[in-house]
């Protein structure tokens, strides 16, 4: 499960990447400010690149909901479902028969640029957080899928099965979120792909000499610590994990 992310960028280098433009110029502030820890079960507002106009910046929240919810219903909604994984991620396996994510997955398609993304690795029953970084860029463009309930966008990043990087990494779940290069981005926000062309990105595993990785502080899955500063971006070593 890829529940954790950072997005320490300002929006003018997010438009300017992906060539887009924010859709709502009154919320540049809220998404100028970093946000070095972002965690998925508090369906936190993260911005999308939408298929539906893909020459914006959306806000979203992170966390699929069905369309037949209301806005009103969203906070219990989100309180049920956290048993089965909270709409954070979604199976691309399962992209074309889930019930909730078939509605998505042909005209919903999305983007999620990030700064870089957290993963625990298990070592001796004890839970490390790794983070992984764009090696030469200043993003990683996760793929997802969303919905829209009334005024509301709410979305859910991609996983697949885990590449031999994130297998020794996340080495309990052995999943990964879905990475796209520049190409594959323009391709997964065509209106017009048909289903073996959607598998065929959804199998696409990205180019592991891109991403840099390395420990950081255990406070990333404290409760009782605030990890959204800087520093929970550090290398932190671990005697126990020598040779990561």
């Amino acid at each position: 499960m890829c529940a954790h992310t950072s997005q320490i960028e300002k929006v003018e280098q997010l438009e300017e990447q992906y060539n887009v433009k924010l859709s709502d110029e009154s919320q540049r502030e809220l998404f100028d400010r970093p946000s070095y820890h972002i965690i998925g079960f508090t369906h936190a507002q993260m911005l999308i690149i939408p298929q539906e106009k893909p020459s914006v910046l959306a806000a979203a929240t992170w966390g699929i909901a069905p369309e037949t919810k209301k806005v009103s219903e969203l906070k219990q909604y989100y309180k049920e479902a956290r048993k089965f994984g909270g709409g954070i991620n979604a199976r691309s396996e399962k992209a074309f028969d889930h019930f909730l994510y078939k509605q998505s997955i042909f005209s919903k398609r999305c983007i999620i640029p990030v700064s870089a993304f957290f993963e625990p690795h298990d070592h001796k029953g004890n839970k490390y957080p790794f983070v992984f970084k764009p090696r030469e860029s200043d993003f990683l463009s996760l793929a997802g899928i969303y919905t829209r309930i009334e005024n509301k966008v709410t979305f859910a990043i991609l996983t697949q099965e885990a590449s031999p990087l994130f297998a020794r990494i996340h080495n309990k779940k052995n999943r990964q979120p879905i990475i796209f290069n520049e190409k594959q981005i323009s391709q997964w926000l065509n209106k017009d792909l048909e289903e073996s062309q959607i598998q065929t990105l959804l199998q696409t595993h990205y180019d592991e000499n891109q991403l840099k990785h390395y420990p950081v502080s255990s406070d990333l899955f404290s409760p009782k610590v605030n990890s959204d500063v800087e520093t929970i971006l550090d290398k932190i070593e671990y005697e126990s994990l020598e040779g990561y």
